[in-house]
């Protein structure tokens, strides 16, 4: 049996200003589930960072369960190219990180290829720094407290790490940018990379291909898109919609047009799936379907369908 928790808390904190171009908020939260809580999280190309000191949970990747991570209040889970789950009971309390991957690659100090499609507890990181910043923020007294330690703690780190190289960050700014519309020989061609090398430095550094990445993107921008869409807009039945990724730094999912005139005008709760496809990189509605299964578990509707239904 699976319960809705609500969140008894939820406070969002602003960086300082030097870490605003890595890190674009902060995120504590406490939340109590009488329940098991299960949520399905959906894939993108960022970096979930939880330091929690609550009630522990599992993260579970259906694919594999070598994947996951049991018992933990605190993990990493790095680029994901497919839909996991999580799963808690009891009171919860902490702070979300979401990192754009080359600045979780700076803070974390590792290649974020040790960390595709896995979660991580932060004890078994090197160094175990995120492992002590979870129990100095647990011990302070306040939410400013905390984040301004997040804010000593993560300048540090970043002022201690060498720069990502220069070449590698314009082609992960450029993917983000086009919203993932971009060919892989044409950054590659601009870079004077072969695409073996491009790749092989993505899958190193990001986790990722640069096509997946590319495609995650898509993902991201459509679901933004999504998001404008009227909860009744689409009715019928429907999974229950993953937990909504945020915006890291770094320009991950930028934000894009609404949906106005994609819904038809005068005919009830209809959708232009095609529409939607087509504004956001696709090829065609099946390959809009095809990577909503793949990255959040459900189709498209269904989650618009489903969160109808939670905003009744």
């Amino acid at each position: 049996m699976t319960a809705v928790a609500p969140v008894d808390e939820l406070v969002l904190g602003l960086p300082a200003v030097s870490l605003r171009p890595f890190v674009d908020r902060y995120v504590g939260y406490r939340e109590q589930a009488h329940l098991p809580l299960v949520r399905r999280e959906s894939a993108g190309v960022f970096v979930v960072l939880i330091l929690g000191w609550g009630a522990p949970l599992d993260v579970t990747d259906p694919r594999s369960a070598e994947r996951g991570a049991s018992r933990v209040d605190s993990f990493v889970a790095g680029t994901f190219d497919g839909w996991c789950t999580t799963r808690t009971s009891g009171v919860g309390e902490g702070v979300e990180l979401l990192l754009a991957p080359l600045t979780a690659r700076r803070l974390l100090g590792l290649p974020l290829s040790e960390l595709t499609n896995r979660a991580v507890g932060v004890g078994q990181l090197p160094g175990h720094w995120l492992d002590r910043l979870r129990g100095q923020l647990a011990e302070a007294a306040a939410w400013p407290e905390r984040f301004a330690l997040l804010d000593r703690v993560l300048a540090g780190r970043l002022a201690e790490s060498p720069p990502v190289d220069a070449r590698l960050d314009w082609a992960w700014r450029r993917l983000v940018a086009r919203r993932g519309q971009e060919g892989v020989g044409v950054l590659a061609d601009e870079l004077g990379w072969s695409r073996r090398h491009l790749a092989s430095r993505f899958r190193e550094e990001i986790g990722l291909p640069p096509k997946m990445v590319a495609r995650l993107l898509r993902f991201q921008h459509a679901c933004t898109v999504l998001s404008d869409v009227r909860p009744n807009a689409v009715t019928g039945p429907g999974a229950r919609p993953p937990t909504g990724a945020g915006q890291p730094a770094g320009g991950v999912a930028p934000s894009g047009p609404g949906l106005s005139g994609l819904a038809s005008a005068g005919r009830g709760p209809v959708v232009d799936w095609a529409a939607v496809a087509a504004r956001c990189g696709y090829y065609d509605q099946s390959h809009l379907i095809r990577d909503f299964h793949q990255f959040a578990g459900a189709t498209p509707a269904a989650l618009l369908a489903a969160r109808s239904t939670l905003s009744v």
